[in-house]
């Protein structure tokens, strides 16, 4: 049983499915356990872990008190940490993602942790990171950097 994932509802059901089934067995090692690109609905795993589900949002009840008009945009994000930051962040770009934050080191949030946040073809705010020391970054030989 999952304690917790996310849902995300979304208009763009096909765009945001393919997005995320080329990115998710990728970056995360998960496997699409349900649902195609024809949706509404589809979900991916980690083992027996739900990471993310899909839902069209024309399949999804209205809910019973509307959003108030002055929300804040980005009110959620989702976070998934990755063995490469920079090359998880050029993937999500070749697979149509739109760059909030490059990759960058975050000493302030944590001695190691470097991120980068890019938007899905829904406009989801995602998060990827990583807590690799920057000396290993800088001590990889070129074939070893991501686009080598």
């Amino acid at each position: 049983m999952d304690a917790l994932h996310p849902r995300l509802l979304t208009a763009r059901f096909d765009a945001t499915f393919r997005f995320y089934d080329a990115l998710l067995p990728a970056l995360l090692g998960a496997t699409r356990t349900r649902g195609s690109a024809e949706g509404p609905y589809a979900s991916w795993d980690v083992g027996d872990q739900g990471v993310l589900a899909l839902l069209d949002r024309v399949a999804t009840p209205a809910p019973a008190t509307p959003r108030p008009a002055a929300a804040p945009d980005d009110r959620t994000m989702l976070v998934s940490r990755v063995p490469d930051v920079d090359a998880a962040y050029a993937a999500c770009l070749a697979h149509g993602a739109t760059p909030a934050a490059p990759p960058a080191d975050r000493p302030e949030w944590g001695p190691t942790l470097r991120t980068a946040q890019v938007r899905d073809p829904e406009g989801n705010l995602w998060e990827l990171q990583s807590y690799e020391d920057a000396r290993e970054r800088v001590s990889r030989r070129p074939e070893e950097l991501p686009g080598h």
